[in-house]
């Protein structure tokens, strides 16, 4: 089958690389350009972009697809995209909006050949639609998650759905591993449906349960400690790793990487306080208290608590705000 693959994060990397290893054509790749990161602030390619380079598959990174915004760059991207010839487009955290005209493009696979575009989406739709789905479904406690294949269309994550796999989301997830799992079981099962590509069909979208996971902002990596033990745990592994939740002591701002809720012992702690440092770094919420496990201070890695602790002398009774 030949097919031209658009996305950006190691998310989609994998699907690539399932791609190829079903022996799939991937003709043509489409990714966000070289970003700079790192201390250096080297310009460095995407993960999808060194899977492709790897396997000598040509690379587009247009900075975007509307040709009205982008102009003749834009216009070029289209004329590239038609001329593949590709049955499919399949896109998985792209990062950048596909007009409709090039969503129409492909020749189409499935019955009648109606589908031209799948999107590999990171939930259970329609819940937790958006640019956030793992992490939101973390922070509001979901007890399962899972991998939907959707048929694109305009709207934001609403086309029609072709098949869906379920996980739990454990305790002890962050968006970091939960999305790493993701990954590897909706390559799966994007492999396991284009092997059966000529029967596929899609199932419109309830409108029931439908709800929005807005990106995640910096803004919302400061601890809340009025909130309840479990919201600030599960947002301390729904933060990792980005923006990663953070508060202050003695005006050093520390990050947070690991912490579980547990009984409140003093009913008279303040929100934030220190209550006790053993087993870990023990803090009253609003409602419970949180045992944190791992932190870091800037410009070091992550430590454990006891380790921390030794750099950094924390003290019963001493206020994070």
């Amino acid at each position: 089958m030949k097919i031209i693959f658009a996305g950006t994060p190691d998310f989609a990397a994998c699907a690539l690389e399932a791609l190829l290893g079903a022996g799939h054509e991937v003709c043509l790749v489409l990714t966000q350009p070289d970003r700079a990161c790192g201390r250096g602030m080297k310009l460095t390619p995407s993960a999808v972009k060194t899977v492709a380079l790897a396997h000598h598959i040509p690379v587009a990174t247009p900075v975007t697809l509307n040709i009205a915004k982008g102009g003749a760059l834009a216009e070029e991207a289209h004329s590239l995209i038609k001329a593949q010839g590709a049955d499919v487009l399949i896109v998985a955290a792209y990062g950048l909006i596909i007009p409709q005209t090039i969503l129409d493009m492909p020749a189409g696979i499935g019955q009648n050949r109606a589908i031209k575009a799948i999107n590999i989406h990171a939930s259970l739709l329609p819940r937790w639609r958006g640019a956030a789905p793992v992490a939101r479904a973390i922070e509001a406690g979901d007890p399962q998650t899972g991998v939907t294949l959707m048929k694109m269309e305009a709207g934001l994550d609403t086309g029609p759905m072709i098949d869906t796999v379920f996980t739990d989301i454990e305790d002890q997830d962050t968006t970091a591993s939960l999305t790493e799992r993701l990954a590897r079981i909706g390559s799966d099962l994007l492999v396991k449906n284009l092997e059966r590509a000529p029967e596929l069909t899609c199932t419109p979208q309830p409108e029931a349960g439908a709800c929005y996971a807005a990106k995640l902002l910096k803004a919302e990596a400061r601890v809340d400690w009025e909130a309840s033990a479990g919201l600030i745990c599960r947002r301390i592994r729904a933060f990792n790793p980005f923006p990663s939740c953070s508060s202050s002591v003695r005006g050093t701002a520390i990050k947070f990487w690991a912490a579980e809720p547990v009984r409140l012992e003093r009913a008279d702690a303040a929100p934030g306080t220190i209550i006790s440092l053993e087993d870990g770094i023990t803090i009253a919420a609003g409602i419970g208290a949180l045992r944190i496990l791992e932190l870091q201070k800037p410009g070091k890695n992550r430590m454990n608590w006891k380790p921390f602790l030794q750099s950094f002398p924390l003290h019963i009774g001493e206020t994070f705000k």
